[in-house]
């Protein structure tokens, strides 16, 4: 009889799992990855995937709860180690423009779920519209420091941004939404 699998394997097999769901779908899309192909990536049985997750609307939805806890973390890291609040909230743009630079950028994860499958999940449209949100409240805070009532247009500059570079391929649009962020902002 084969030992009993401990909670630390549990979680590691699980985090293996996630890594391996993520890395498929942010790649090439949910509905292009099948579960044998997460199978094969993360070295787990069929059966204990399921025993983790029933279906694969689940797996979607512990994918973009887990990347929305990293991707709002380091996001928060970066823009906090600045002191002034106007330049705070400039930094979100330059963290944005590194995301933008890096290797495998493929736009938006919540974004490109959503277009994939919000129609058709009300559970991963929920975990989209909370992250959106999330990210819209973490801006509010950073901008309601500098004392100008912008809020919605640097959301939406961020926003912006983040789609044109994942269409684009290109981390150009970061700075082009700084600047323009700068010029709301007004000369510090």
């Amino acid at each position: 009889m084969p030992a009993p699998i401990t909670e630390e394997q549990n979680r590691r097999d699980r985090e293996v799992l996630l890594d391996a769901a993520e890395r498929l779908f942010y790649e090439r899309g949910v509905r292009a990855v099948g579960m044998d192909e997460v199978r094969a990536a993360s070295g787990l049985p069929l059966k204990r995937i399921y025993r983790f997750f029933a279906a694969k609307e689940d797996l979607v939805v512990a994918v973009l709860e887990r990347r929305d806890q990293w991707w709002r973390a380091s996001l928060t890291a970066r823009v906090e180690s600045v002191a002034d609040p106007r330049e705070r909230v400039l930094t979100i743009f330059d963290w944005l423009a590194e995301w933008f630079a890096e290797p495998g950028f493929r736009g938006c994860a919540w974004i490109n779920v959503s277009g994939e499958l919000g129609p058709s999940s009300e559970a991963v449209l929920a975990e989209v519209r909370s992250h959106k949100q999330a990210f819209r409240d973490q801006i509010a805070t950073w901008v309601h420091a500098t004392g100008m009532p912008v809020v919605e247009p640097v959301f939406l500059l961020a926003e912006g941004a983040i789609v044109t570079a994942g269409i684009s391929g290109d981390p150009a649009p970061a700075r082009q939404a700084r600047a323009a962020v700068a010029t709301l902002l007004g000369t510090p």
